[in-house]
């Protein structure tokens, strides 16, 4: 097949030899050929030849080469290339024959002394000023082939021209560490110019990272895995005897920024923040610091928590710290290629150091006018900076909004007077310290005072009295004092003395306990005489005491019970069953009476609860039933007599079954019921009877009257020969009350009666002992069917008659006559 083909010819379809002549083939043309064997059984696989075959004549010498080119000329040398020929004569090349003509000259010489196969070759030797040209000859085992066409005449002188540079990089070049760079161009000039590499005005040298290549026309300087100090302004040089050419780069090898640079600087340390400070990196990368990032860790903890990732200052407030933890900072820097190692800072306490002043303690508060007030405190910590400054504020009582008296500086003095205060309102102070870290805490709020002149101690109480006593106790009374000393009278002081003694006892501890203008004296001795003296109490102390005219002996006041009654036992007591009955009343008297509560002279029942008090007493019974009802009495009794009221109680319910349910004139279809009306109506009228019945096959209970207000119904429409029983109850507004019942089923039939005589009794045949009788049915059979006929004889004259026996047929033999 031709090669560029891809179909196969045949040539031959047999051939018996080991070899074969192809025919047909065009001159010039390069074919491939393949062979296969055959056999009876088939064809084997082909063999194809490895190399393309151009049809040509046998070997011959090769043909002139092309393209001889002068490349470059000195005053002494030329050099020469050439490129091989089209046709190598069908043997390869051996070596290539070089000729020179001195111009002039009718002869070419040959140049070359040995085998040379190189296409290019440099003559040199030449006298400058003469004038050559060349060709060259290809030779294979034939021989020497035509010479190529010559070059044009070329005169031996040094050729002269400016450096040129073409470079392949701009003026600036970013490049990520580790990663490899380069930096090429071309260049020319006559004579070939000499070339120089520099980073930043030093000339680079070759190392393992750095490789510089350069060829006649190309320069090129490699750097593989560059780092930072790779950066730098890059130049390269091109200079001959004709001037010189120069390139620059600014390449900038750029990574992430090495860490800040520490320490880390605590400005400020207080409980719960700080504030840090550090210094950029020494090397951004190459790249601008976009930001930091900041974390913090508790020391005695594996854990870094975050605070920033947005600042790009050198400083950071640390916030949320717990105080008296030891923490540790790290700070990382950020540009567009990355994030830094980390600066880790030295572990530092959250305290204060210098922190704003304490809180005062509670001010006192002195000297109060109607307008004004004197406000004194005690010097706070200051927190380590002197106190620039004291912050007074007021607040009336019930508001809450704190005011400060004054914008002026309060320093040194650790005390104010406050004035413009309104009369007669109450008012609190509190103090606060400042410094130059800021102002501290609030003192707590001072006691609260009102807004008034001072006050003096009150007049004594008037009129001071005993008003009752017992046994053990005096009841004593007075009325306020005449003065008050414009202080609100805060209470009183109750003492007592026993007659020869000289000590006086307080009743009561503290004023603010018997805030009234009565109070009651316990713990006395029985039979014993007391004095009794009472003062009155403001903020400025207290009063000249008042005395009670006359001692008091400790005894009990004897008054006989008085029972004054509730409503709910004034007049007869109606409750609804299952409500509650209460029953109550006051009760006076001197001692307190002894209470008891009796229903129907009998003791209560024990659902009843009673409650009795210093002035009274009350019965109550939840969920009452209708026996709850009945005459309930309340009896106070003590030394000096008793008394006794009652009240009607009626509990109101459903009425109670009826009595003495009879039945009577049964019939086949119906009977009369009559009953007596219940024991217990319920305490309301009975207003309606209930009648039902059943069929004592059945289950159900069928009303047959449910409105009568008589105590008798006439049963109607009953089947007949069917048992029944009735059952009857009573109604009333509160409902339907239980049944009573016929204790055994009657029969609805008839009453029976014996029957009539038999009719047209007459004998029909008579003999010597017997006689044959037959007769008629009677006209009435009493109400139930006729069982048999009893028959009868009497002998004349006798009085008794003699029984013989009953049949069931309307005819009898009678024998034994």
């Amino acid at each position: 097949r031709e090669s560029d083909h891809r179909a196969w010819t045949p040539v031959s379809y047999t051939v018996t030899r080991q070899n074969a002549t192809v025919q047909g083939l065009t001159e010039g043309k390069a074919y491939f050929f393949r062979i296969a064997a055959e056999n009876i059984i088939g064809m084997g696989p082909f063999t194809e030849t490895t190399k393309e075959i151009v049809i040509r004549d046998p070997i011959t010498v090769p043909d002139r080469p092309e393209d001889l080119e002068v490349k470059a000329v000195t005053k002494n040398s030329v050099t020469l290339t050439w490129n091989p020929p089209k046709y190598n004569g069908g043997s390869d090349i051996t070596m290539y024959v070089l000729e020179s003509r001195l111009i002039g000259k009718e002869k070419f010489h040959k140049v070359t002394k040995e085998k040379m196969l190189d296409r290019k070759y440099t003559v040199e030797g030449l006298k400058e000023g003469d004038t050559y040209e060349y060709r060259v000859s290809a030779c294979n085992i034939v021989g020497q082939g035509k010479p190529s066409f010559c070059t044009k005449p070329i005169t031996c002188k040094d050729e002269i021209a400016p450096p040129s540079l073409d470079l392949d990089f701009r003026d600036k070049l970013i490049v990520r560490v580790g990663e490899a760079f380069s930096l090429t161009g071309r260049y020319s000039g006559k004579p070939a110019p000499k070339v120089t590499w520099l980073k930043d005005d030093i000339v680079v040298k070759e190392d393992d990272r750095t490789k510089i290549k350069t060829t006649p026309t190309t320069l090129c300087l490699g750097i593989l895995k560059s780092v930072r100090e790779d950066s730098g302004k890059y130049c390269v040089t091109v200079e001959n005897s004709t001037g010189s050419r120069k390139g620059f780069c600014q390449v900038n090898v750029v990574d992430r920024p090495s860490p800040p640079v520490g320490p880390v600087i605590f400005d400020e340390v207080h409980k719960d923040h700080m504030v840090v400070s550090w210094k950029p990196p020494l090397d951004d990368g190459g790249s601008e610091i976009t930001n930091y990032i900041i974390e913090k860790k508790d020391a005695h903890r594996d854990l870094w928590m975050p605070v920033t990732s947005a600042t790009v200052k050198t400083t950071c407030k640390i916030p949320k710290l717990l105080e008296g933890r030891e923490y540790q900072i790290r700070i990382y820097a950020e540009n567009l290629y990355g994030i830094s190692d980390p600066l880790i800072s030295d572990e530092m306490k959250a305290k204060d150091r210098f922190r704003v002043p304490d809180a005062p303690e509670q001010p006192i508060i002195k000297d109060v006018t109607k307008d004004s007030a004197v406000v004194v405190w005690n010097k706070p910590y200051d927190g380590g900076k002197p106190i620039t400054n004291y912050i007074v504020e007021k607040k009336e009582t019930m508001a809450t909004r704190w005011v400060r008296v004054t914008k002026d500086p309060i320093f040194p003095s650790t005390q104010f007077k406050v004035p413009d205060l309104l009369e007669g309102c109450q008012y609190e102070f509190r103090v606060s310290a400042e410094n130059e870290i800021g102002v501290g805490d609030p003192s707590p709020p001072s006691k609260p005072i009102f807004a008034r002149d001072p006050i003096a101690k009150p007049s004594p109480p008037v009129n001071p009295e005993a008003v009752d006593k017992t046994k053990n106790s005096v009841d004593l009374s007075w009325q306020p004092p005449r003065h008050d000393g414009n202080g609100k009278i805060i209470g009183y002081l109750v003492e007592y003395q026993k007659v020869g003694d000289e000590e006086w006892k307080k009743a009561n501890l503290t004023a603010d306990s018997c805030p009234e203008t009565k109070y009651k004296v316990t713990g006395l001795t029985e039979g014993l005489t007391y004095k009794f003296r009472v003062k009155a109490v403001n903020a400025a102390g207290e009063s000249e005491p008042a005395y009670v005219p006359d001692p008091v002996e400790v005894k009990d006041r004897l008054e006989p019970p008085e029972l004054i009654l509730d409503a709910n036992m004034a007049r007869e007591q109606h409750v609804k069953a299952g409500d509650t009955l209460r029953l109550s009343a006051v009760i006076k008297g001197v001692p307190f009476p002894k209470v008891s509560w009796k229903k129907e002279d009998r003791e209560v029942s024990p659902k009843a609860d009673i409650e009795v008090t210093g002035v009274g007493s009350k019965l109550e019974i939840r969920n009452t039933v209708h026996e709850d009802g009945g005459i309930y009495s309340l009896t106070v009794e003590n030394p000096a007599g008793s008394k006794t009221v009652s009240v009607k109680v009626v509990v109101l319910d459903k009425p109670g079954p009826p009595r003495n349910l009879q039945i009577s004139e049964v019939r086949s279809d119906s009977c009369y019921l009559t009953w007596l009306e219940p024991e217990d109506d319920g305490g309301s009228v009975i207003t309606n009877y209930v009648v039902e019945r059943k069929d004592v096959a059945s289950a159900q209970w069928v009303a047959i009257s449910s409105s009568s207000k008589k105590r008798s119904h006439m049963a109607k429409y009953l089947m007949e020969g069917t048992q029944y029983l009735f059952r009857v109850a009573a109604e009333n507004q509160f409902g339907r009350g239980p049944y009573v019942e016929t204790l055994k089923p009657i029969k609805a039939i008839d009453p029976l009666h014996p029957p009539g005589p038999p009719k047209n009794l007459h004998h029909v045949d008579v003999d010597k002992t017997e006689v044959s009788l037959v007769w008629n049915r009677p006209d009435r059979d009493g109400g139930a069917e006729i069982t048999g006929y009893l028959v009868e004889y009497q002998e004349d004259g006798a009085d008794e008659w003699t029984k013989f026996q009953t049949v069931p047929m309307l005819d009898c033999v009678v024998t034994g006559l």
